[in-house]
């Protein structure tokens, strides 16, 4: 079993930037691929960015240029970050995080507003 949890997110205004933090339970080894999904109001769940072990990390094109993600692995926890600049209304949405092992285990989901 692999507990996913994410925090940061909130209110940000249009231009801004923000950060969204994830951790997942689990030795490193295990965890092939991590990232993060959006969900906007009345939308279906899309990609957002993901990062692979080795450094491969591949982004929607609706962020290329604006999110990078990174990604740090101890022990028993694996931690990929999201940092979102140049945050537009349309970035609007539940952001939720996954840890890819034997099968894909989500986060809660986090809440991104970018409105003025």
């Amino acid at each position: 079993q692999v507990e996913v949890v994410e925090s940061g997110g909130g209110l940000v205004e249009p231009g801004g930037s923000l950060s969204l933090s994830c951790s997942a339970s689990g030795n490193r080894l295990s965890i092939h691929g991590m990232g993060w999904f959006r969900q906007a109001p009345g939308k279906q769940r899309e990609f957002v960015a993901v990062h692979g072990r080795g450094g491969v990390t591949n982004y929607a094109d609706s962020v290329k240029g604006r999110f990078t993600i990174s990604r740090e692995d101890a022990e028993t926890t694996v931690t990929v970050s999201l940092q979102m600049g140049g945050l537009k209304p349309e970035d609007t949405a539940v952001y939720y995080c996954y840890a890819a092992r034997n099968k894909n285990y989500w986060g809660k989901g986090i809440q991104v507003t970018v409105s003025s």
